[in-house]
């Protein structure tokens, strides 16, 4: 630690400043049983009294969301006795882990939705893995490396670690190439705070002093630089939000759970096969085996509420096509002289001049927003679809043609719309009724079903829905080479100080399908991934594909030299944003409906937690709602300690 301070500027050093180094000595000393013991998940208390774990009457649940957060909740309910039915838009399960086919040559290969890192203090997702005796699907990757651009800074190596705060702070300031660039001072206040702030996370505490500033506003004067280059940054955006939109009491939240409070350290575990067959498959099959229901592709149609809850639900295969009239704002922002734009994020709307239909522009496949190029044709950003102006299917993955909708009213900035079937045939609406009901979409999807519902809804938790925030998009491109190249760093790794790449994976050495294909030709399967791309910067599918291109040849030069035998782009926008002021009325696990709870990674939290993790967890919590309400004993969840050692 010592190394930290700058000694020079201690002849100047107040007795405020004094105390506050003896503080950190205090604590230091008080800590030192952590080399020697390591610390131990904290269990989330839930049950003190040994209630029933299963259902003895019958009690039936609709899961609407087949990510992790639904499937975590279908699972645990399923395990209890509850008649599960889970709901999916897309043609297979998993969201944002999910997998499908894609052609490559004269083969086929499983894509997603990029690499995924599987911590060790994921408690909660590591448990499920186990029960369900999965675990060879997984393997070490040994260490985790941070890379600069230009060599501005050496690269920084993570490992396994068996210390909590602060001597994983001494670990790494021993172990780091760059331990004389962080610039910390802690006589000076600005420094202190900072220490402070990431030592010290409390959930209210913490919330209450920093969610109102952004991490750019915050780092902006007087902060260390060699440490936001070096660790802010880089961590920020896999969070998945930029620094000048992401709160910094979220920054915190992210930072305690994955480094300050988390006695593991940094490596983890990636899947030998895709996440498809490693993780969604299995959790799928434990739930059928339990007499859980699954349906994919289907859309919500309306969604009935009487005396302040949830009655029923309408659904039916494909894009759900809203027969009765709604609103659409126009979207100034991307309209074009040739076309008009309505609606916003993955619920977009197209008009010709002078039509009387409008075209949705949702992806069939899996709800991306499609894109008109310059040839006419929309074009699907993320899996590669291809339609024509009428929405007509023109190349796959997607099956069904994009959706129409009647103009029945127009206004000055509005229309409203009404869903036209196809063929003229009538739409086959399936209706449900359920005991409970778990929203467990993403932020468009959750606000989606907000839009279609009637009857006494709840104005408060619609508010709250409402003002979730969308991150800025993301994108990976996988490339396929017919050439192999050295590489010194991890199979995953992250990168600082490129335009648009911030990270690279190996996949002819991590995943076996690749590892096979590796070995019989000699080539290579490389990934790279944007957290948070200004869309401004890279507005269309070229610019990112060109991009990517481009600085893969600068981490990689030998590439330059091998044949590029084909590439997939993934490109959506629909992470959950955590902006400065949102976290007091981001909506929590109990929605305040007596039957409705929400899942996912956009929930409050009442422990730390983050991405994969903060998914499973969030499902987990939605079911326990339901087994406490039902008195049955809920699941215990674990988390790192939820409160940093330098707390007040």
């Amino acid at each position: 630690m010592n190394q930290l301070i700058n000694f020079k500027s201690l002849q100047s050093v107040s007795r405020r400043t004094i105390l506050k180094l003896l503080t950190i000595g205090a604590a230091t000393g008080l800590l030192g049983y952590t080399r020697l013991s390591k610390p131990q998940p904290t269990i989330f208390v839930q049950d003190s009294l040994d209630l029933p774990r299963h259902l003895n009457k019958s009690k039936s649940v609709v899961v609407i969301g087949g990510g992790l957060a639904g499937l975590a909740c279908a699972y645990e309910l399923s395990q209890r006795g509850f008649t599960v039915t889970l709901l999916e838009k897309s043609p297979q399960l998993g969201g944002k882990i999910a997998s499908w086919s894609v052609d490559v040559g004269r083969e086929k290969f499983m894509m997603e939705h990029g690499f995924h890192g599987f911590f060790p203090q994921y408690y909660n997702l590591n448990s499920l893995v186990e029960e369900l005796n999965i675990t060879e699907n997984f393997q070490s990757l040994e260490f985790y490396s941070v890379v600069f651009r230009e060599g501005k800074y050496d690269p920084e190596v993570f490992r396994p670690s068996s210390s909590a705060f602060p001597w994983n702070i001494v670990d790494l300031a021993i172990a780091s190439p760059n331990r004389f660039r962080w610039g910390i001072n802690l006589t000076k206040p600005k420094h202190w705070e900072v220490f402070r702030a990431i030592g010290g996370f409390q959930v209210e505490k913490t919330y209450q002093k920093l969610d109102n500033l952004s991490v750019s506003e915050w780092v902006e004067k007087d902060f260390p630089q060699g440490l936001y280059d070096l660790y802010f940054l880089p961590f920020a955006k896999s969070s998945l939000n930029a620094p000048e939109r992401l709160s910094v009491a979220e920054l915190m939240q992210f930072f305690h759970f994955y480094f300050f409070g988390n006695p593991e350290g940094l490596a983890f575990n990636g899947t030998k096969q895709d996440l498809g067959t490693s993780l969604v498959q299995p959790i799928a099959q434990k739930i059928e085996s339990n007499g859980g229901k699954f349906f994919t592709d289907v859309g919500i149609s309306k969604i009935n509420w009487k005396q302040g809850k949830i009655d029923s639900i309408s659904y039916q295969l494909g894009e759900a096509r809203n027969l009765v009239p709604f609103w659409v704002e126009r979207n100034l922002e991307i309209n074009q002289q040739e076309i008009n734009y309505l609606g916003a994020s993955d619920r977009v709307f197209a008009i010709c001049p002078g039509s009387d239909e409008a075209l949705s522009l949702t992806c069939t496949h899996q709800g991306c927003t499609v894109e008109l190029a310059t040839d006419g044709k929309f074009y699907c950003p993320c899996h590669g679809a291809t339609y024509d102006r009428k929405g007509k299917v023109l190349t796959g993955p997607a099956k069904r043609n994009l959706s129409r909708y009647k103009i029945t009213q127009r206004q000055e900035n509005q229309m409203q719309l009404v869903g036209i079937t196809e063929n003229n045939s009538e739409t086959i609406s399936t209706k449900m009724q359920a005991d409970y009901y778990v929203f467990a979409t993403d932020v468009p999807g959750v606000q989606n079903l907000f839009n279609v519902m009637q009857g006494d809804v709840n104005k408060k938790v619609q508010h709250q829905v409402q003002k979730l925030n969308i991150a800025a998009p993301f994108a990976v491109c996988r490339f396929w080479f017919d050439q192999d190249f050295d590489w010194k760093h991890s199979n995953f790794t992250s990168l600082s100080g490129y335009q648009l790449t911030d990270s690279i994976t190996l996949y002819h050495r991590i995943q076996e399908q690749f590892i096979k294909w590796h070995e019989t030709t000699g080539g290579s399967v490389v990934e790279l991934h944007a957290y948070c791309y200004k869309e401004t910067q890279f507005p269309n599918q070229e610019t990112l594909l060109t991009t990517f291109e481009q600085e893969l040849y600068e981490i990689v030069p030998e590439l330059k030299n091998a044949n590029m035998l084909h590439r997939e782009l993934v490109n959506q926008k629909n992470f959950s944003a955590y902006p400065p002021g949102s976290y007091q009325e981001r909506p929590e696990t109990n929605s305040g409906v007596s039957n409705l709870m929400f899942a996912g990674d956009w929930v409050k939290m009442p422990f730390p937690c983050g991405l994969m993790e903060r998914a499973v967890s969030s499902g987990l919590l939605a079911a326990n709602e339901i087994l406490y309400r039902e008195g049955l004993q809920r699941r215990k969840l674990q988390s790192v300690n939820p409160e940093g050692i330098l707390k007040i």
